[in-house]
């Protein structure tokens, strides 16, 4: 049975980073294609009052609220596919990494929305990480996220196992001719005897049957 180590924190948080990375992309693109799109609708109907909205004080905090929100369901989102698919993000595929129940069987989605939901806990809802620093001094390298959900991390290399260069086993090149269907065992002899020389170089007259005068060369 294959014995896979747990991964350790700093691994996880480099796949974390790209994961965070992408996310961040993702949101920056959905958030110029909104933004665009409602100024755009606002400038065509002659409509400059949203400018006053965004920027009147009283509208900041639930404006920024509602980003956060975003974010946060996106987050969420993004962790509990990957996760409920393979157990496996792009960072973690990059790092070598999968997350598994604690009993070695593969997650599905709601194992992973609940792991992903964790993530909230385990950064005190971004405040502080201490639920991600936790996985650096227990025993199976869990985080909060992981205690919640029952799962593990584990380093696991590339599916495919059997990948690399295979070297066949060399074959015998016989120098013995192929005998032709139908000689006899007496010609077999011959055959093998033609191919066996002298040290010096020089060939053999093999033994010849009774009765013929032909030489083997």
């Amino acid at each position: 049975m294959t014995v896979y180590r747990f991964a350790g924190f700093w691994r996880r948080l480099i796949a974390f980073t790209v994961d965070t990375i992408i996310i961040n992309i993702v949101f920056f693109i959905f958030a110029v294609v909104v933004t665009t799109a409602f100024i755009m609708g606002s400038m065509s109907a002659d409509n400059l009052a949203w400018i006053a909205e965004i920027t009147d004080p009283a509208h900041v905090t639930p404006i920024t609220l509602m980003i956060a929100a975003c974010y946060v369901i996106l987050s969420i989102a993004y962790f509990t596919y990957f996760h409920g698919i393979k157990g496996r993000t792009p960072g973690k595929m990059l790092m070598g990494l999968q997350v598994l129940s604690d009993d070695g069987t593969p997650i599905g989605f709601g194992t992973a929305f609940l792991r992903s939901v964790g993530y909230l806990v385990s950064s005190f809802f971004f405040t502080f990480p201490l639920g991600f620093i936790w996985a650096a001094f227990d025993r199976k390298k869990q985080g909060w996220h992981d205690k919640i959900a029952g799962t593990v991390v584990i380093i696991r290399s590339d599916e495919n196992g059997d990948a690399g260069l295979n070297i066949p086993e060399p074959q015998t090149i016989s120098n013995i001719p192929p005998v032709e269907e139908g000689q006899s065992e007496t010609g077999k002899q011959a055959v093998v005897q033609q191919s066996e020389t002298t040290a010096g170089g020089h060939t053999e007259t093999t033994d010849q049957p009774e009765g013929s005068d032909q030489k083997i060369p």
